[in-house]
């Protein structure tokens, strides 16, 4: 039970986060996305252990899916922190910020989301019969109404060109034409995106 409501938790301070990142509610909530985070992280690697002490990942196809959510969670990693330009991402003034349109940005407006519920998944099937992956499945569905929260609420209101970016990029499943925008733009500079 207390890794489930440490995730719940987790994806609050996620909301207050985001209603602080537009109101100026309360000067400590801009910490709300570290602890979210940290919490929601403490609640899976409790589950894994749970699951470990259970019996859990101990077959050739249980270590296969627990590399495939690995590589989830490294691919979730890369679309959070490193496929985005961080000082203009996480630093600068809300004011004015222009959104991030190359590389997984263009496949989607919330890649992110394809990557934790794959991790939550693989990682959950591993974890059978315990109910690791249930667990996971609700995290992933909080994950995609906080994402549709930033897309509705959160991010019209900090990106001057956020209502431009709906209109290219799909919110969360890829189309033929939104993939080959994320090939050609892969890797390139924020400042170059609207040359290509």
């Amino acid at each position: 039970m207390l890794p489930w409501l440490m995730g719940f938790a987790g994806f609050g301070l996620y909301l207050l986060y985001d209603i602080d990142s537009f109101a100026g509610l309360w000067k400590p909530l801009r910490t709300g996305f570290l602890l979210g985070t940290l919490l929601i992280g403490a609640s899976t690697l409790l589950q894994m252990f749970s699951a470990w002490r259970q019996g859990a990942f101990s077959g050739l196809w249980d270590i296969l899916l627990l590399m495939l959510g690995l590589a989830a969670f490294a691919a979730l990693i890369y679309c959070l922190f490193f496929a985005l330009p961080f000082t203009e991402t996480y630093t600068d003034p809300a004011q004015g910020r222009r959104v991030y349109t190359c590389g997984a940005y263009a496949l989607c407006r919330h890649p992110g989301i394809l990557c934790f519920f794959a991790m939550y998944l693989f990682w959950g099937l591993a974890a059978l019969p315990t109910g690791f992956l249930w667990c996971g499945m609700v995290f992933s569905v909080l994950n995609l109404v906080y994402a549709w929260f930033q897309d509705r609420v959160t991010f019209p209101k900090t990106f001057c060109d956020y209502t431009d970016y709906r209109e290219k990029a799909p919110f969360l499943l890829p189309t033929a034409a939104s993939f080959h925008r994320a090939v050609k733009t892969w890797g390139h500079p924020y400042e170059k995106e609207e040359e290509l």
